[in-house]
């Protein structure tokens, strides 16, 4: 399946490993690399003529507020037949030992099928995505956010649009690393509690245009310790304000909770939540 999405440059993709790992491994704020043209041109373009207008598709998300006003879609329903083989590729074995051996983790990398988070994401004019670290935990599973890989899928896109993807310094003092959203880049970053992202400025694309990409979230069991804060938060994306910017993103003010989440009756009330309740699982299939 792999030799008609990949470019023949990646016919030897071990061997193009050896060649970026460390790249990756030392990339600034942190690790992450850009690689374009992985796909060959003719298998995207037919993923570009599949990409539904989101907002038009009733199991889309639809986000619109202050941090962040955009459009998510993860119902594979909803996918044509090469954007489903593109999400089947991405979840392929042969992906996963790629990502394992560019990211240089220890712990075995798990894709999520499910794409929680992920799926097909679109951007209008007006749209952003403030800086933010993601969820850290699977929402239903005991397992640790490690990868994003993020897809871009726009054609002829103009740097006066804007839309570019930030990587920001651990402290929020610097914008490090800016990266057009262009045809065929593909982003992959470790991600943990300090590795700040997003595009915060509003899209300047015309109306007819958008900023469409694709984006997979893989995980493992366990994580080095320092890739966690040690205060113990809600798992969900933490938007950051960027230092020179007042009133820049909208934070949940959770004294009351922030303080229960330090308790383990708390944090056992909640894994029991999430663990059954949130997935469904009843006592008699526990048992079984």
């Amino acid at each position: 399946m792999s030799d008609k999405i990949l470019t023949k440059s990646l016919s030897n993709i071990k061997k193009f490993v050896l060649k970026k790992k460390n790249i990756y491994k030392n990339a600034k704020p942190y690790p992450h690399i850009v690689i374009k043209n992985f796909f060959t041109k003719n298998f995207l373009n037919k993923v570009v003529k599949e990409f539904p207008n989101l907002s038009e598709i009733e199991s889309s998300i639809n986000y619109h507020n202050k941090n962040e006003v955009k459009f998510a879609n993860n119902n594979k329903k909803c996918f044509k037949k090469n954007t489903k083989k593109m999400f089947k590729y991405l979840n392929s074995k042969n992906f996963l030992n790629f990502l394992q051996d560019l990211s240089s983790i220890k712990e075995k990398l798990l894709a999520d099928t499910h794409l929680n988070g992920g799926g097909l994401h679109e951007i209008k004019r007006g749209g952003v995505l403030k800086i933010h670290t993601d969820f850290n935990k699977h929402p239903f599973k005991n397992l640790d956010r490690r990868i994003n890989v993020l897809i871009y899928l726009n054609k002829n896109w103009k740097n006066s649009y804007g839309g570019n993807l930030e990587l920001w310094n651990k402290n929020m003092s610097k914008c490090v690393k800016k990266i057009p959203p262009k045809f065929n880049t593909m982003v992959i970053f470790s991600t943990n509690d300090f590795t700040n992202h997003g595009h915060p400025n509003p899209l300047n694309c015309p109306k007819k245009i958008s900023r469409k990409s694709i984006a997979t979230y893989y995980f493992s069991k366990g994580r080095p310790p320092n890739e966690i804060t040690k205060k113990i938060m809600k798992n969900t994306t933490m938007f950051k304000e960027r230092r020179g910017k007042t009133n820049d993103v909208y934070v949940k003010k959770e004294l009351l909770k922030n303080l229960l989440r330090g308790f383990k009756i708390y944090q056992s009330l909640k894994k029991f939540e999430k663990n059954f309740i949130r997935t469904g699982k009843s006592k008699k299939k526990r048992l079984n």
